[in-house]
């Protein structure tokens, strides 16, 4: 008797575990974000949001939210078996955007700002925000996201947000604009009066290496994920065939 094959999954089937972890990545995600922008307190911080870090996690807890939705629409139309992974190259945006918000504290931003003792580094907030958030955005895709999806050319799309990010705030402080008082940049390696539009073009460049490299990387894992799982269905398919 002949059975039909499929591919053996790369993600986890159960739409109910995708929607704990994802209730517990939006709660995580959506707490830093509270905390950073002081949302509960009488002063909120609004202006936090010119910092990629609070766009990249408002942008995370909003694609959160949406894949919650998703998860409670497909789990009580067609069950708890199988999987919700919808707008895959949304998914490889948000997580991008996390991901240089993490390359960008621990790389630069810790071992500038460390030189202050007033300085404090990895508190709760910080901690959210910039390592746990770009973490669970990780995970979400390694979990629940079938393999085999992502293009070679996704890396470059992705990087478009970040890099809008960049040219805007250029705009921005070259226009008066200030990111704290006297400020005009948000971040160090964009303070062209120290660096120079050489040390910062040189800065930049750097980062976009290192984040194209982990997106390519992405997805060559997540090509030879698919791969590996297509392979070892039509290992099964002669067996299964005999039965």
């Amino acid at each position: 008797m002949a059975h039909r094959t499929h591919p053996r999954p790369t993600a986890i089937t159960l739409r109910p575990v995708a929607l704990a972890y994802r209730l517990v990545a939006l709660g995580l995600i959506a707490t830093g974000v509270i905390r950073l922008l002081d949302l509960f307190t009488a002063d909120p911080s609004w202006k936090t949001l010119l910092y990629f870090t609070a766009l990249s996690n408002v942008a995370a807890t909003v694609w959160m939210l949406f894949l919650v939705v998703a998860t409670v629409r497909d789990l009580t139309r067609h069950g708890a078996r199988g999987t919700t992974e919808p707008l895959p190259r949304i998914q490889g945006a948000v997580m991008m955007a996390l991901v240089v918000t993490m390359l960008v504290y621990t790389v630069v931003l810790v071992p500038s700002l460390t030189q202050d003792p007033a300085y404090e580094a990895y508190t709760l907030t910080d901690s959210l925000v910039h390592v746990i958030s770009p973490l669970l955005i990780v995970g979400e895709w390694l979990l629940l996201r079938t393999k085999g999806r992502m293009r070679w050319l996704d890396p470059l799309a992705w990087a478009l947000f970040p890099l809008a990010y960049l040219a805007l705030a250029f705009i921005y402080g070259a226009l008066g604009g200030e990111f704290e008082p006297g400020v005009n940049h948000p971040y160090p390696f964009m303070d062209v009066g120290a660096l120079g539009v050489g040390g910062v073009a040189l800065w930049i460049l750097a980062l976009v290496v290192v984040l194209e490299a982990f997106g390519f990387l992405l997805v060559a894992i997540d090509r030879g994920l698919g791969t590996l799982a297509a392979k070892r269905a039509q290992e099964v398919a002669p067996v299964r065939a005999r039965v």
